[in-house]
């Protein structure tokens, strides 16, 4: 490393034409700077440089290793450059993974960051399955509900509220749930839960009509799946229970192809995490984009979607 900053120095003295420049363009002192060019010579064993009281000139050893010099120094200065550039402005690819229920909110939220940067461009992986974020070289992840991966850096940028649903031809067919304790008795469809985990349910009352209480369900699930999506469609085929998300039945509620079970019980919202897999400072692409989605989740929040 110490070969590479002499070259730096030489390089420097070639292009500024005297040691004492070259001294005042690297804030060192003449005499630092002829020591640097002494110690790279007998490095070498060559001398670089013809020296005489007036001026210097290249030795034709000199003039050879000065082209790799330079190109060294416009390499570094490159990718300085390169690197300020990315941590400053949104540029390069981002690799953004998120659950299918999440995909349709990346458009409108990164979209005019993207118009408005031209130099950044997306690469979406969709899975409800999360995937490994380092091997995949993912720079930012969105994840659904609690969180604990400790190994992992996330920001909670939103919440998602979340209906009990289902189909009226299944409440048609099984009956109406009144209490909580009637849902025990139903069909059940549900996310597969993650390792070690299993399927709970918690309900809090809602309102003011109603003594305040909570319940705690542990249902035996009819179909199991990684895909809230899929669910959804097992949901508006009448097979049972479901937990969504509001925006993604928004239009089946309206159209009356799913209604809300128990609407006077809450269940708790989704919290919605930016992930990262390190906690080093972020380049711009990453940090404008969690504020996009951010910004967008509260937009949605504040317009009653989500």
């Amino acid at each position: 490393m110490d070969r590479y900053r002499r070259m730096a120095v030489f390089a420097e003295v070639v292009a500024r034409g005297s040691l004492t420049g070259a001294a005042r363009g690297l804030g060192l002192t003449p005499s630092a700077v002829s020591q640097q060019l002494r110690q790279l010579e007998t490095e070498l064993g060559v001398s670089l440089l013809h020296r005489s009281t007036r001026r210097l000139a290249l030795t034709e050893a000199g003039a050879s290793f000065h082209e790799g010099c330079a190109a060294m120094v416009a390499a570094a200065q490159s990718a300085e450059q390169a690197l300020a550039r990315l941590r400053d402005a949104p540029e390069g690819e981002l690799r953004l993974a998120a659950p299918v229920g999440l995909a349709r909110l990346i458009a409108p939220a990164l979209a005019p960051l993207m118009s408005a940067h031209p130099g950044l461009s997306l690469r979406l992986l969709v899975d409800d399955t999360p995937i490994d974020l380092i091997e995949q070289r993912v720079d930012l992840a969105l994840r659904v509900g609690s969180f604990a991966d400790s190994s992992l850096v996330a920001r909670l940028i939103g919440r998602l509220p979340v209906l009990l649903v289902a189909a009226p031809a299944y409440l048609a067919r099984r009956g109406v749930p009144a209490t909580p304790g009637d849902l025990l008795q139903h069909d059940w469809l549900l996310m597969q839960p993650r390792a070690g985990g299993v399927n709970a349910v918690e309900l809090e009352r809602e309102g003011s009509g109603g003594t305040p209480g909570s319940e705690r369900l542990r249902p035996v699930p009819r179909a199991l799946s990684s895909n809230q999506l899929a669910l959804q469609h097992l949901c508006l085929a009448g097979l049972g229970l479901a937990v969504m998300v509001l925006p993604d039945i928004a239009e089946d509620l309206q159209a009356g192809r799913l209604v809300r079970v128990l609407p006077s019980w809450r269940l708790a919202d989704y919290g919605v995490h930016a992930v990262t897999p390190t906690r080093d400072a972020q380049p711009a692409k990453v940090r404008h984009a969690i504020e996009a989605l951010r910004l967008h989740l509260g937009t949605e929040a504040g317009a009653g979607l989500v």
